[in-house]
């Protein structure tokens, strides 16, 4: 009993703590993207991805706004990392893709990437051709950003209270903070069912 009460103490902090101007500089990104016509490109690795693939349905089915996951193909994804290497998948994908300035790369990462560590290099390598590509940059991360902090137009990172709990509250808060944002009045177009 007590597990579940500190879990759902820290998830009340991580909410009153949360920097509610990172939400708002995503918001905006999204709203610049959608007027550009530009699309929404979600990364990210194991529950992260999982996160993506649905935020992709929530922002075309909602917003009117063409988005990808990459991941969401597991035969290129599994194609290009056999062929070409696991730290290629996204770059190629989003080069494929013709990524270019009225896009928005989204990033879902627990850890935000990090070469030295060898964290989601894929990652790594997508944001830095996402700025090549002088496309936009958002990203949901846990609480230290990694790379995708020091990249991101605008970047929220997590306050997880405990690092114990760092990549469940990380993938949650992804969950919170996209529903957050495909719910408001200047983002969703569209009405949910229920």
């Amino acid at each position: 009993m007590n597990f579940i009460k500190n879990y759902l103490k820290e998830t009340k902090l991580i909410i009153d703590q949360l920097n509610l101007q990172d939400i708002n500089k995503i918001v905006q990104c999204i709203i610049t993207a959608r007027r550009k016509k530009g699309r929404i490109f979600f990364i990210g690795v194991g529950g992260s991805a999982a996160n993506a693939s649905h935020a992709v349905n929530d922002f075309r089915k909602l917003a009117g706004i063409e988005c990808y996951a990459p991941t969401d193909n597991v035969s290129e994804l599994s194609a290009r990392t056999n062929d070409e290497g696991w730290h290629t998948v996204f770059k190629s994908w989003l080069s494929t893709s013709r990524l270019n300035k009225k896009d928005l790369l989204f990033v879902f990462s627990v850890g935000g990437g990090d070469l030295k560590k060898n964290i989601s290099p894929n990652i790594v390598r997508a944001l830095r051709y996402a700025k090549l590509k002088q496309a936009k940059i958002c990203g949901i991360v846990g609480k230290n950003g990694g790379y995708t902090k020091k990249l991101a137009d605008a970047c929220l990172c997590i306050p997880v209270q405990n690092i114990k709990n760092l990549t469940p509250h990380s993938e949650a808060f992804q969950a919170i903070i996209w529903h957050l944002i495909i719910s408001h009045p200047k983002i969703k177009k569209f009405k949910t069912k229920w």
